[in-house]
């Protein structure tokens, strides 16, 4: 039996995400429970590379929330010991091209960016070197965009849950929602857990990849999808990879509907001193089955963009799902279907990134307060049936 049995938000989903709508909500002043199924950072988050990126964003909806989400970041870096204890790096991020031909699209997706407030420098391929010595000779260019950041995902959930609940939120972990409470009249009453029920007029949903369940237990269609990607892990090394730094063919894999397997190199060190290797995505349920195949051409990516990596071993590699939605944006806000239902789901790779933006504009819609952002395209009704087959 749960602890508490009323409350005035509960919000399902402890990974950054949920711990992001908990932390903003407790600090505008709501009573918050933030219910998981297993720990914090279980499921899709504590197997995400903790990129906070803008670069990989074009103009539009999803990076507005990325500047906001950027800003928001620093801010909590900012707060005493915090930044060093979630390993927050403002390092930026290199997008480079192998061809004249990649360099010229790659600088036109630069200048819709650079409209919108993003910093966009354009880098020859001879200065790349002087960014990160260690990359191929031979690119044809890049652009460099220092408003890129990283945080360690599992630890930076975790700090913004202790955050949470010195702001008076409550947690409760191994503690698995089985239905949505409704009144007559269709509205959200709080949720049924395997360990009692919690009473509240609120339920954000954020429980990431499987936001589709939790979505059907309170009658709606979220068209929620697992999209699956594997990183490679090496051996601790001395600083040689400065940024991150990735193919410009990752920036259309990002943006691609195709359920097959793509690969594109991606390379970032990391504060305790692996470098991480990816990037793939692939819609294959939930199997989470080792695929020998994705992680060769992982490391065949990795050694084209820096030689260096041939001679490094890799010590692991891990697998997550990334929440996919049809049209790429995340559903933020209120469900006109079921009144009183939130959500705050659907970030695809990004959610590490857009957490702090969608936990701020979740409050501020929950303390009836005017979002920083419209919500109009992140609405969680703008999907058809369809879109769910």
């Amino acid at each position: 039996m749960t602890k508490r049995l009323s409350c005035d938000a509960v919000v399902v989903g402890a990974g950054m995400v949920g711990a992001a709508c908990a932390l903003y909500a407790a600090r505008a002043g709501l009573d918050v429970a933030l219910v998981d199924r297993g720990p914090v950072a279980g499921g899709t988050t504590g197997a995400g590379e903790g990129n906070l990126l803008v670069s990989d964003k074009g103009r539009g909806p999803e990076l507005e929330l990325a500047l906001l989400s950027g800003r928001l970041w620093a801010e909590l870096a900012a707060e005493p010991g915090l930044g060093a204890a979630v390993e927050y790096e403002a390092k930026g991020g290199v997008v480079v091209a192998a061809t004249p031909e990649g360099l010229a699209a790659l600088e036109s997706f630069a200048v819709g960016q650079r409209a919108a407030g993003v910093t966009a420098m354009p880098v020859a391929g001879g200065q790349l070197a002087d960014l990160e010595p260690h990359i191929a000779p031979g690119l044809a260019g890049g652009v460099h965009y220092p408003q890129d950041a990283q945080v360690m995902p599992s630890l930076a959930a975790a700090h913004l849950v202790r955050l949470a609940r010195a702001a008076g939120a409550s947690l409760h972990t191994g503690t698995a929602v089985t239905e949505v409470l409704r009144t007559a009249g269709g509205a959200v009453r709080g949720v049924r857990t395997d360990r009692g029920d919690i009473h509240s007029p609120v339920v954000v949903n954020a429980a990431g990849t499987w936001g589709s369940e939790l979505a059907a237990l309170a009658g709606v269609n979220l068209p929620v999808l697992p999209r699956r990607g594997f990183v490679l892990v090496t051996e601790p090394l001395p600083r040689m990879v400065h940024h991150k730094v990735y193919a410009a063919d990752y920036v259309a894999d990002v943006a691609s509907d195709s359920a097959a397997l793509q690969t594109s190199p991606v390379v970032e060190g990391t504060a305790a001193g692996p470098v991480l290797i990816g990037a793939s995505r692939e819609r294959v349920g939930f199997d989470r089955s080792f695929s020998l195949p994705v992680v060769r051409a992982l490391a065949a990516g990795a050694t084209r963009l820096f030689p260096f990596l041939a001679q490094v071993r890799a010590m692991r590699s891990y697998v997550g799902f990334r929440p996919y939605l049809p049209d790429h944006l995340p559903a933020i806000g209120p469900d006109p279907r079921a009144p009183g239902l939130f959500h705050a789901c659907g970030h695809e790779g990004a959610g590490i990134g857009l957490a702090t933006g969608t936990g701020h504009l979740i409050a501020q819609v929950l303390a009836e307060k005017t979002p920083d952002l419209d919500l109009a395209p992140f609405r969680p009704d703008r999907f058809l049936a369809k879109d769910a087959l």
